[in-house]
């Protein structure tokens, strides 16, 4: 069963995300909190697998949330709460360890999906947001999407699909079946991706794919 933390400044949110997720046989809501600083507080008392973190909240919002909580338990997993308004937050959140986000009013299922991915050690990047994202980042820092980091000439050419996999959030063994190999030759690619481009974990690795358009997006 997945423990799940739901982090969000309005009482109606948390009540009613942790009624619907708390339906599911897999899930367990083990408590709720009101703003990034009083999720810390919480999770380290309650140790969630999982917390749903919203972006924008008064006090300490979701991407200084996301850093308190990153650092100090460093194994709990983060998934921002967003809206369409709040793009400009995402990759800051994402930078600070968040391992995917999601759209407020996206069904339970798919919610409840991305849990799984993440608990299983997949990335969530919806492709449609995340297009928008990068295209506000791009006009924002003036950058082509022709221009490509230093670094990336480096990798092998199965070591580049391995990355652009990771920026489309595919697990281990989703990469795995899409390229015919193990999963055991997958992790070995990813550590090397990682430390090739100076990446501090796998969820850095999918934003350096997603931020300079090594996808399919």
């Amino acid at each position: 069963m997945i423990k799940v933390m739901i982090v969000d400044d309005q009482p109606l949110v948390r009540e009613g995300l942790s009624t619907l997720l708390g339906l599911r046989a897999e899930i367990k809501v083990v408590g709720t909190a009101m703003d990034g600083k009083d999720a810390l507080h919480k999770a380290v008392e309650l140790l969630p697998d999982i917390i749903l973190m919203d972006i924008r909240m008064p006090g300490v919002n979701g991407v200084e949330g996301t850093r308190l909580v990153k650092n100090s338990l460093p194994d709990v997993k983060v998934l921002i709460l967003t809206t369409f308004n709040d793009s400009e937050y995402i990759f800051d959140a994402l930078e600070e360890g968040a391992n995917g986000y999601l759209l407020k009013d996206m069904p339970t299922d798919t919610i409840v999906q991305a849990i799984l991915t993440v608990h299983h050690g997949g990335v969530v990047l919806p492709k449609e947001f995340t297009s928008q994202v990068l295209t506000e980042l791009r006009m924002k820092n003036h950058t082509s999407q022709g221009e490509l980091p230093k670094g990336l000439e480096g990798l092998s050419d199965r070591e580049v699909e391995v990355l652009t996999h990771l920026g489309e959030g595919l697990n281990n063994k989703e990469i795995a079946d899409t390229l015919f190999i193990t999963e055991g030759t997958v992790k070995n690619h990813v550590s090397n991706v990682i430390q090739k481009l100076g990446l501090r974990d796998r969820t850095q690795a999918a934003i350096y794919a997603v931020r300079y358009g090594i996808t399919t997006f």
